[in-house]
């Protein structure tokens, strides 16, 4: 079964962006996947624009921004013109969820909504045939290296459900403690994307984990 990979920039070695661009850029990974966090929405602060715009320069495969800020409806256009392909707001921080989405294929980007561990896909009925990305949390987020949770599975199924009904094309994509011990188990599930941050950047041989993952 296909997958795409997605290397988690957030796992990478800050002083060496740029080698870790040019890493995925060398790889099977398909995207780049880069965290925006508030220090608000979840407990910790990372790269904002100026990064993003930054590295957007050496890199030709699509970003993948991950939004876990709140208010993202006003950062939109600021994101889409720092590089981001494809944007991702959490439904937890979107009040008018269904707005946010329209303002973000409106800026020409893919749109893309996470839903947090605890929250359920059902959520996501009326708005699902309107995206291109479901983001599953599969750890809290906010802090990379966390232990996946095991209820994924079960969400990803539930999801498969509701994406037939729904007569949804979005991907599924899966963010948090995927590694080589459950990505068959994930791909076999339904999963069509896989965000790979510590069990990439944290290996011994970051290209060799990308090519066994992305494989």
């Amino acid at each position: 079964m296909a997958h795409l990979l997605a290397p988690s920039l957030l796992s990478a070695d800050f002083a060496e962006l740029g080698k870790a661009v040019a890493l995925i850029e060398g790889s099977a990974a398909a995207w780049h996947h880069i965290d925006v966090m508030d220090g608000v929405f979840v407990p910790n602060i990372s790269f904002g624009l100026p990064v993003i715009r930054s590295i957007r320069k050496h890199a030709k495969k699509p970003f993948d921004v991950h939004l876990m800020i709140v208010r993202p409806d006003q950062y939109i256009s600021a994101f889409r013109d720092a590089g981001a392909d494809h944007l991702t707001v959490h439904l937890e921080a979107c009040p008018h969820l269904h707005r946010s989405i329209q303002a973000i294929k409106a800026a020409g980007m893919k749109a893309g909504v996470a839903i947090n561990p605890h929250s359920r896909v059902d959520l996501l009925e009326e708005v699902l045939a309107d995206i291109d990305i479901v983001c599953l949390m599969s750890v809290n987020p906010g802090f990379g290296g966390q232990r996946f949770i095991e209820r994924t599975y079960a969400k990803i199924a539930a999801l498969r459900e509701l994406r037939a009904r729904t007569g949804s094309k979005a991907v599924i994509e899966i963010d948090g403690g995927v590694d080589a011990g459950n990505l068959q188990r994930l791909v076999e599930a339904g999963a069509d994307v896989l965000v790979a941050g510590n069990s990439v950047f944290g290996a011994p041989d970051p290209a060799a984990a990308i090519a066994a993952l992305a494989s």
